[in-house]
């Protein structure tokens, strides 16, 4: 269905097409979860890298606020702008996000300030999870176009949003975030929700197909940016042996649920 304000369906061979990418992806991250045996820490940034990232990150909110202006503004005098649908999804994006936020602040060793940084940088971090596949899919399909030129206004909208999602990602490595397994499975289930999705037409969720797996697809996301804090809630030890005489256990292997 198009509607001002929303996104074009896809259609035809183009379904078939993004469903295909979104699998390609899906099955080169399970191929990375099981290479991956054991969590991997991010590399911890120093102080003067800390100061670029987190600098990064408020000039690109400052860009794509800059840019939303504009496109807004460019919107309004050639009259194209509409008051958008009702969204469905933002009180299961907001309620996941003070789940996810209260569980890492109360889990996260540390002082206050480590859980409350660790937590907020979770919650944003599990959205730019969602949103940035979500935006390169329907960057190119943003209805109503502006004139007079619709593909430099979704690049005003869209380049910069994509850069503030990229800096948020980079904020993990200033928490105890770790590269896993689990991540890779959670992430990869994402993606396979979204190919579905995509066969669908990647609607808008207006009716029960795309608004069930827009809610899904975003409820995986900020269980991945959780299976990033603490890997070990989602799998389980098998196959213990001895290795020494005095009895030490090491694991086989660790499974992704």
């Amino acid at each position: 269905m198009t509607q001002y304000g929303t996104w074009v369906s896809y259609s035809g061979n183009a379904r078939l097409i993004l469903a295909i990418i979104l699998l390609a992806v899906a099955g080169g991250l399970i191929a990375a979860g099981i290479v991956l045996r054991r969590p991997v820490r991010l590399p911890r940034p120093g102080s003067t890298l800390t100061g670029f990232l987190l600098a990064g990150w408020g000039l690109s909110g400052v860009a794509f606020l800059a840019c939303l202006a504009a496109y807004v503004s460019q919107e309004e005098r050639d009259h194209v702008a509409r008051r958008p649908p009702a969204d469905p999804i933002a009180l299961w994006t907001l309620t996941a996000a003070v789940v996810l936020m209260l569980v890492v602040c109360v889990a996260t060793p540390g002082g206050r300030w480590v859980r409350v940084s660790s937590a907020a940088i979770a919650a944003m971090a599990a959205a730019a999870i969602f949103e940035l596949p979500f935006d390169l899919i329907i960057w190119t399909r943003i209805y109503p176009p502006v004139p007079p030129d619709p593909e430099l206004y979704r690049a005003l909208f869209f380049a910069p949003l994509v850069l503030v999602e990229l800096t948020t990602l980079s904020l993990l490595s200033m928490t105890m975030a770790k590269l896993s397994r689990p991540a890779c499975c959670c992430l990869a289930l994402m993606l396979l929700v979204f190919a579905v999705w995509a066969l669908a037409g990647f609607g808008y969720p207006s009716s029960p197909v795309p608004l069930a797996m827009n809610v899904v697809s975003k409820i995986i996301a900020f269980v991945t940016a959780l299976s990033l804090f603490f890997p070990e809630w989602f799998g389980w030890r098998h196959g213990a042996r001895p290795v020494t005489a005095a009895g030490r256990m090491s694991v086989d292997s660790i499974s992704c649920t």
